[in-house]
């Protein structure tokens, strides 16, 4: 353990599993205190994976303690601000502070043509990565401005919210609701000493991505793609020529901005892409 976010709490949200859990993991390396929320339940209108379970989230406890860290623990909804903010009160109660905040939860729904897209589809994408930001912000700030210590508001978007990706909306449009909302929090909260950034990722190695709806984006003309079918097309999206990046690497940009080395970075779309957003 390095130590860099001793005495540090973080809240991370959709912390069941991928990169939720890997940020949690990763930051609890370096010394912090995890307050994890997830959803635990699927939403039906996301068909093309299964979304993280109560075990899921169970495992992300284990892990934290592991480290010899505190976690506590909590199902909510993102689109809940009340259970939201239950779970983080809760969390500040016992562990004392808050001084990371990570909007992580997203989603994803996609229609190959945007007029094909479900309205509920649409809906639940947006409540949940842009509305779902905005809860977490919401529920969260009070106690990063407690401490009157300053701290980090991390906002995970995605190369989403720089480029506009066909066959994907909704997700698009919320990915870009995310940095226009870290753009204004940004210039609030800094006279306060907190930061606030996003992290722009590409495609990452979880369940959202490697699935074969999300092939069949890029190899429309297979009736069932397979993963290997679709990892030229991934890996063609980036001049590094990787198909997937592994969370740890956005975990890491993740633990750069929560802890003092960002000190004056707030304002940035910080893009672990491989380079993608300029491909």
């Amino acid at each position: 353990m390095n130590g860099r976010l001793e005495g540090k709490v973080a809240f991370v949200t959709g912390a069941a599993r991928g990169q939720g859990r890997s940020h949690a993991i990763r930051m609890a390396q370096e010394g912090a205190d995890i307050i994890a929320v997830d959803i635990c339940q699927d939403i039906a209108t996301v068909t093309a994976y299964d979304l993280a379970t109560e075990a899921d989230l169970q495992e992300t406890v284990r892990q934290v303690e592991a480290l010899d860290r505190r976690i506590v623990a909590r199902t909510a909804d993102v689109r809940d601000l009340q259970a939201l903010t239950q779970a983080v009160d809760e969390g500040v109660a016992e562990l004392g502070r808050l001084d990371i905040v990570v909007a992580n939860a997203g989603i994803f729904s996609h229609a190959l043509e945007t007029h094909q897209l479900e309205m509920q589809s649409w809906v639940d994408v947006i409540d949940v990565n842009l509305t779902g930001v905005f809860t977490t912000v919401k529920a969260a700030i009070p106690h990063v401005l407690e401490t009157g210590e300053g701290g980090s508001v991390i906002l995970v978007s995605s190369l989403a919210g720089t480029k506009g990706l066909a066959s994907l909306a909704a997700y698009t449009a919320a990915k870009h609701g995310v940095v226009g909302l870290m753009k204004v929090l940004a210039n609030e909260y800094g006279k306060y000493g907190i930061r606030v950034n996003t992290i722009n990722p590409n495609a990452i190695g979880t369940e959202m991505v490697q699935n074969e709806t999300l092939y069949k984006i890029f190899r429309p003309d297979l009736e069932h793609p397979t993963l290997d079918d679709a990892l030229p097309a991934f890996a063609g999206m980036n001049p590094f020529g990787v198909p997937f990046i592994d969370p740890v690497h956005v975990s890491n940009a993740v633990v750069f901005l929560a802890s003092e080395e960002s000190k004056y970075v707030a304002g940035v779309q910080l893009q672990v892409d491989a380079a993608a957003a300029i491909a």
